[in-house]
C-alpha cells in the first residue's frame, strides 16, 4: 500500500500557537512614523498648498496635539513613498519643525492611488476651479482605465454602459453635468483658466469658451485686455457659435465683445457662519434677517436726522 505522507501538510510553529487575534492583527493597517525626507508628492498632484490662514490653523494645531490622521502612502519605484493624502498635513509638520509625520502604507496601483488622492482632497473648502476641474479629470480617465479592464466575472458590457463622470458626480454628491462643465475646463489656456479662478470669467461662460481654438482663444485674450472687459454669458455664447461656423476672427471677437453689457444683478451674500456670532444659536435664517432689516431701518432713520440738522 503506497503512503500518502506526501499529501499531508504540516502547519508552522507560529500558524500553530498564533492566536486568530494575532493573525487578524496582522492584517490591520499599522501607522508608521515617516521621516518627511522619504515623503514626495503625488505626481501632478492637481491640489495647491497654500500657506494661507488655514495652513496656519493647521501649523498651529500640530504644534499643539501634533497630527492628528496619518496621510496615506504608497511606495516608489525610485525609493521613499508617494503622498496620496496628507500634503498639507506635510508642509505643515515642515513649517511646525517636526522631522516626521504618521503615515499608512498601502499596495495601491495607479489608478487606486489617483481615486483615493482625489476623494481625499475634493471635499476641502476654498478649492479652486481649475483644481476641481484637473482633479475630476484625473479621476475620470482613472475609473475609465478601471472600467475597461472588468474582471472575469462581469460581463463584456459593463465598460460600455458604464457612465465615468455620472459615477464621479454620485461621490461628491453633484450632478454628471456639474463634473463635465468643470472637466470643460482643462480646454482653457493656463490664463484664461486663471481668470476663472481669480473670478474675472465666470464658470458658465468660462465653459461656452473652452469651445474656442487656442488661437482664438490667444485673440481673446488680447481684446479683453484692449477693450477691459470679460465676456458675458451671451457673449460666450456667440463667441462658440461664431468659431463653430468658422466665422470668429479678430473683427467679429472685437463686435461682440465691445457691445455694452446688460446690467447685472447686484446681489450681496452674506454667509451664516459670519452672522450667527450675532445671534441666538435659535434664530433661524428669517429671524436673522428680519433684526438686520430693522436695524438698517433705525440706522438710515439716523442718518436722515443727522442730514436734516
Amino acid at each position: 500500500m503506497k503512503s500518502s505522507a506526501k499529501n499531508i501538510s504540516l502547519n508552522s510553529y507560529d500558524d500553530i500557537f498564533s492566536t486568530e487575534e494575532t493573525r487578524e492583527d496582522a492584517k490591520r493597517e499599522k501607522v508608521t512614523d515617516m521621516p518627511l525626507s522619504e515623503l514626495h508628492p503625488f505626481p501632478d498632484h492637481p491640489f495647491q498648498v497654500r500657506d494661507d490662514d488655514s495652513m496656519k490653523e493647521t501649523v498651529e494645531s500640530i504644534k499643539e496635539y501634533g497630527v492628528l490622521v496619518p496621510a496615506i502612502v504608497r511606495s516608489r519605484a525610485d525609493g521613499g513613498y508617494e503622498l496620496i493624502s496628507g500634503h498639507r498635513r506635510k508642509h505643515a509638520c515642515e513649517l511646525a519643525g517636526l522631522p516626521t509625520m504618521p503615515v499608512i502604507v498601502r499596495d495601491l496601483d495607479d489608478d487606486a492611488a489617483t481615486i483615493i488622492m482625489v476623494d481625499s482632497n475634493i471635499q476641502r473648502e476654498n478649492i479652486l476651479p481649475s483644481e476641481r476641474a484637473k482633479a475630476y479629470k484625473m479621476k475620470l480617465e482613472a475609473i475609465r482605465r478601471q472600467a475597461g479592464r472588468p474582471s472575469k466575472e462581469n460581463v463584456p458590457q459593463v465598460a460600455a454602459n458604464f457612465r465615468s463622470d455620472d459615477e464621479i458626480a454620485k461621490g461628491a454628491n453633484i450632478s454628471g453635468d456639474t463634473v463635465r462643465r468643470y472637466i470643460r475646463l482643462n480646454e482653457l489656456s493656463p490664463e484664461l483658466q486663471q481668470m476663472v479662478d481669480d473670478k474675472k470669467i465666470a464658470m458658465t461662460p468660462a465653459v461656452e469658451l473652452s469651445y474656442l481654438k487656442p488661437e482664438e482663444q490667444t485673440l481673446l485674450l488680447d481684446t479683453i485686455e484692449s477693450e477691459q472687459a470679460t465676456p458675458s454669458l451671451s457673449q460666450a455664447q456667440r463667441l462658440k457659435k461664431f468659431s463653430q461656423e468658422g466665422h470668429l476672427n479678430e473683427d467679429s471677437m472685437l463686435a461682440i465683445m465691445s457691445e455694452e453689457k446688460k446690467p447685472e444683478k447686484n446681489d450681496l451674500t452674506i454667509k451664516a457662519d459670519k452672522l450667527q456670532k450675532y445671534f441666538p444659536k435659535s434664530y433661524t435664517p428669517q429671524q436673522m434677517e428680519q433684526v438686520i432689516i430693522r436695524l438698517l431701518d433705525g440706522w438710515q432713520k439716523r442718518r436722515q436726522r443727522d442730514q436734516e440738522r
